[in-house]
């Protein structure tokens, strides 16, 4: 008898009408797909309408060879091929990951460009007007739209509904539950582990279970297993008997399951701009970059930060007077608290923001450091008897912090980047959370779009890491945009 017979497989994942998981996957997924593909076409026929209302109001248009009534329904199809294309609709992109959204304009700025050559070469008159206004309105209806979606599909996968990979996952048991972990960290992500395979050595007389995920077999029955509990993927981490042999069998054996194959490697937190795969004599090895901590990006960064700051506090100058009069109206002391913080390179300097706490504030904090509700190295108290009233609503809507777009101004900080540590927190600071220090802490970062004071010491820590290893322009502008949509939920602020 072998190991894998010993043990109980889980009975196959399903739903009331009896169809295994893994087929509902699919046609979750199908129907997403074409949930897509209805919404893209609804935009770009609204689009279209708007550049021509636009281009030509009531008047009829003239010198174009080709009536636009067969111009636009054209277009409209040929953006949706140019979509299909570039794989828009791939369900390896759509629904986590910026990837999605760089797709969608990339399909619109090939095709605008495309007919921009077609119609030189043709002799084609169509309003540049026309075609500018359509692809300009159409490009940004179709990112909102996809925007739209995909938050409604996470809140779904969040809840455990929601169209989802079910994963079996392959390896030896640290490697599976470290995984396992990560991917529970991000459910809106959409994998859904329904079961593991570890090897042989590790099974025992009786059914396991690693956490709540049953062990459904050994290396030796992987396509079965993947069968028996419905999944859709397989999810293959780091073993010692798992060979690149075995491994490249595994491959040929999945084909024409309609069951995937990917490869977990041991390298984590490191984003794909900075991952490049080089085959060499077969064997796809992964080059990592190193993280960029100077040249011209952080010039351009701390253009944009010295640009917008300076922006924005003429814009919000007369919001800055009002919360500053409810400041001094509510509760007696300074309007402004200056709190030195550390910065790149662990230089210190003081952080503006408005003051939310009564004015001994530092004294009390001893008395209540047993209340403290947070791990690590971090003071945090859900009900603060030190903030005040008006203390309390600009810590829930971040109101707190505009000043800090001084800081901003003054060079001293970045509009995105880790949270500004305490001189005492940095004091305790070990190697590798030190690295926090090699860019400029930022007004808002991964920290704030993700839970903000909800977050565990290691949670957050973890994604400060993250951002300084692998920053870009483009996480910046995602950042600030999740930013707003953090601060009206207003959850975690406290």
């Amino acid at each position: 008898m072998t190991a894998a017979t010993l043990l109980t497989p889980a009975s196959p994942s399903s739903r009331p009408d009896g169809r295994p998981a893994g087929l509902l996957a699919r046609a979750d997924e199908r129907a997403y797909v074409r949930v897509l593909v209805v919404l893209d076409t609804a935009i770009l026929t609204v689009a279209l309408l708007v550049g021509y209302v636009t281009r030509f109001g009531d008047e009829e248009p003239s010198g174009s060879k080709i009536p636009y009534v067969l111009v636009a329904p054209g277009l409209v199809l040929a953006w949706l091929v140019s979509l299909k294309a570039l794989g828009c609709y791939d369900d390896r992109v759509i629904g986590y990951g910026a990837d999605e959204y760089r797709r969608v304009s990339s399909a619109s700025l090939r095709l605008a460009g495309g007919i921009a050559i077609a119609g030189y070469i043709a002799d084609v008159e169509v309003s540049r007007g026309f075609l500018g206004i359509s692809f300009a309105v159409g490009t940004l209806g179709l990112e909102v739209a996809r925007f739209a979606a995909r938050k409604r599909l996470h809140r779904a996968r969040s809840r455990g509904a929601g169209w989802s990979r079910k994963v079996l996952v392959v390896g030896d048991t640290a490697h599976v539950l470290e995984l396992l972990h990560t991917l529970r960290r991000e459910p809106y992500a959409g994998y859904q582990v329904v079961g593991a395979c570890i090897p042989d050595a590790l099974l025992a007389p009786v059914a396991q279970r690693l956490g709540d995920v049953p062990v459904v077999g050994s290396f030796r029955g992987i396509p079965e297993a993947a069968t028996a509990i419905g999944a859709d993927t397989v999810a293959v981490t780091a073993s010692g008997e798992l060979t690149a042999a075995r491994l490249r069998r595994l491959g040929w054996q999945l084909e024409g399951t309609g069951v995937d194959l990917v490869v977990a490697p041991a390298l984590t937190d490191v984003a794909g701009p900075r991952i490049h795969t080089r085959p060499v004599a077969g064997l796809p090895l992964i080059h990592v970059e190193a993280p960029e901590f100077r040249g011209a990006r952080k010039l351009v960064k701390g253009f944009v930060d010295r640009s917008v700051s300076s922006l924005a506090l003429a814009l919000l100058l007369p919001l800055i007077a009002l919360l500053a009069l409810a400041i001094k109206i509510d509760s007696r002391g300074a309007v402004l608290f200056r709190q030195t913080r550390v910065g790149r390179g662990g230089q210190e300097f003081g952080v503006f923001k408005f003051r939310t706490m009564v004015v001994n504030a530092d004294a009390l904090l001893a008395e209540l450091v047993a209340r403290n509700e947070t791990d690590g190295l971090m003071f945090k108290m859900r009900d603060d008897p030190r903030v005040t009233r008006v203390g309390r609503l600009l810590r829930k809507w971040s109101l707190d912090e505009l000043p800090q777009l001084v800081n901003v101004l003054l060079g001293q900080m970045s509009l995105v980047g880790p949270r500004p540590p305490l001189p005492s927190e940095v004091a305790r600071y070990d190697g590798d959370v030190a690295r926090r220090l090699l860019v400029k802490p930022g007004m808002t970062g991964l920290w704030q779009v993700s839970g903000r004071s909800d977050l565990s010491w290691e949670d957050g820590i973890r994604l400060d890491l993250y951002y300084v290893e692998n920053w870009s322009l483009a996480v910046d502008l995602t950042i600030l945009w999740k930013t707003l949509g953090a601060v009206l939920n207003g959850r975690g602020a406290y």
